[in-house]
C-alpha cells in the first residue's frame, strides 16, 4: 500500500510471518516438539538426581536420545554444580577411539572454560601424559589423545576419570553414553566390558546414563544374568506415546501455527504410524506442510504417499538382498500369521524347513526388523509394514 504524505512516498508493506513447521523427526526434538513422556521425564530426572545409573531401552526412533536431552538440559540449568556429558559414541570405530572420546568429553564436562579443561587433563592422569589439540575455536575443536600403548596398560585412569574431576571439581557428574551397543564390536570388548563395570559401579560422585539404537543388543548387554552390566542400574523400557497424547499435541501444534485439523484426522496419522513417534511426526510434519489452512483427509493420503516414497530407498534395501525363505517369513508376519513353524504356514508360505524359520526369525529379530510379543510378531517399523504390504501383498496403503 503507498501513502502520500506532503511529497513524499511512503511504501507500507505487510509482512506475514512464515512459520516453520512444528513438527521435528530426523535429530532430537526441540522443547516445543517434545510430547508427553511425562512419567519417564519423572523417573529419568529422578534417578539421575539420584545417583541411581540407568539405562533405556526401546526400539529406534522412539525418542530415547530427545528424552535424556530433554531431561538434562532442565538439570543443567536448575544445577550449576552438575556436570553434563552427553557423549554420542555412533562414530566410535575402536577402544582407543572410545577412550580418548570420554576422555575429552568428560574433561569438558566439568568447566566451560578450555583453560581448565586443559589444567583438569594435567591432574586427572598420574600414568599417562594426554596429547592435548586446541585451535582457533577451542570450545568446538578440544581434542585430547593418547599413546596407544600407554592406554593399554592405564585405561583404567581414563574409565574412572569422571570421579576424579568430579571429587577434585566438588561436583556431581552426570555421563550420558549414546549409541552404546557400538562397543560390542570392538575387539576385546568382553575385557573392556567388566573393566568399565568393575570401576564404574564404585564411583559415588557420578552416574551414568546408557541408551542405544539396537534393542536387541541393548537388552543382551544390561539384562542377561551372564553379562558385566545385569543389574548396573534402572532399566527403563520406552513405551509408545499414547494415541490421546498424540491427538492433543498435533491439533496443538497445527492451531499453533494457524492451521486447523481435527481430533478425527489426528487419530488417523497416529493410527497409520502406530503411535511410532518417528512417522507420527513426520507424517504430521508433510500434512502441515499440504494444509493451507485445514487439513482434509486427501491431505493425510498425499503426504502418506510422500512420507513412503521418500523413505523407500531405505525400504528395498532392506528387501533386496532377502532370500526368498526371508521375504515369505515377512509375507506370513504381515499377514498375522502366529504359528510360523506349523505344518500348515510353512507350506503356505514357502518358509523351508522350521530351522529356517528360527534362524530368518533371529536375523530379522536381532536387526530390529521385527518384534515379539504375546500376540505374535510384528514390525518394528510401521511404514515399512505399509510399503512391503503395498509391494509384496499388493494391499492398498488405505482400505
Amino acid at each position: 500500500m503507498c501513502i502520500i504524505l506532503k511529497g513524499i512516498i511512503l511504501i507500507s508493506i505487510k509482512i506475514y510471518e512464515m512459520k516453520n513447521s512444528p513438527f521435528v523427526y530426523g535429530s532430537t526434538v526441540s522443547k516445543r516438539s517434545f510430547t508427553n513422556r511425562e512419567n519417564e521425564v519423572r523417573r529419568l530426572t529422578s534417578n539421575l538426581m539420584g545417583g541411581t545409573n540407568t539405562m533405556i531401552i526401546s526400539p529406534r526412533r522412539w525418542g530415547k536420545s530427545s528424552l535424556v536431552e530433554h531431561v538434562t538440559d532442565s538439570i543443567r540449568k536448575e544445577h550449576k554444580d552438575i556436570g553434563i556429558a552427553l557423549i554420542d559414541l555412533f562414530t566410535v570405530n575402536s577402544e582407543e577411539e572410545f577412550l580418548e572420546k570420554f576422555a575429552g568429553e568428560i574433561l569438558k564436562s566439568s568447566s566451560s572454560r578450555w583453560q581448565e579443561w586443559i589444567e583438569n587433563s594435567k591432574k586427572g592422569f598420574r600414568n599417562i601424559i594426554p596429547k592435548i589439540q586446541v585451535s582457533m575455536d577451542p570450545v568446538n575443536s578440544f581434542s585430547i589423545s593418547f599413546d596407544w600403548d600407554e592406554i593399554k596398560k592405564q585405561s583404567d585412569e581414563i574409565l574412572n576419570l569422571p570421579e576424579k574431576v568430579a571429587i577434585e571439581k566438588k561436583i556431581k557428574l552426570i555421563v550420558c553414553l549414546d549409541e552404546f551397543q557400538v562397543i560390542a564390536g570392538f575387539k576385546g570388548y568382553s575385557e573392556l566390558e567388566k573393566r568399565m563395570r568393575a570401576l564404574w559401579q564404585r564411583h559415588k560422585s557420578v552416574t551414568y546414563c546408557i541408551y542405544g539404537s539396537q534393542r536387541h543388543m541393548m537388552t543382551e548387554i544390561f539384562n542377561s544374568p551372564s553379562k558385566p552390566f545385569y543389574r548396573f542400574g534402572d532399566i527403563i523400557l520406552l513405551p509408545r506415546i499414547e494415541r490421546k497424547n498424540w491427538i492433543t499435541f498435533i491439533c496443538k501444534s497445527f492451531q499453533e501455527t494457524g492451521k486447523n485439523i481435527t481430533e478425527a484426522e489426528s487419530g488417523m496419522i497416529a493410527d497409520l504410524m502406530q503411535c511410532h513417534p518417528w512417522y507420527v511426526q513426520q507424517l504430521s510434519h508433510y500434512t502441515w506442510n499440504l494444509t493451507r489452512k485445514s487439513v482434509t483427509k486427501t491431505d493425510i493420503i498425499t503426504a502418506l504417499n510422500e512420507l513412503i516414497n521418500a523413505n523407500m530407498p531405505f525400504y528395498q534395501n532392506e528387501t533386496e538382498n532377502k532370500s526368498s525363505t526371508q521375504l515369505n517369513l515377512l509375507k506370513a508376519i504381515a499377514a498375522r500369521e502366529k504359528q510360523l513353524t506349523s505344518s500348515r504356514v510353512m507350506n503356505e508360505y514357502h518358509l523351508g524347513t522350521p530351522r529356517n524359520v528360527s534362524k530368518n526369525k533371529t536375523l530379522f529379530i536381532n536387526n530390529d526388523v521385527i518384534g515379539e510379543s504375546d500376540n505374535g510378531y510384528y514390525f518394528l517399523d510401521p511404514a515399512f509394514e505399509l510399503w512391503f504390504r503395498k509391494s509384496f501383498l499388493n494391499e492398498a496403503y488405505l482400505t
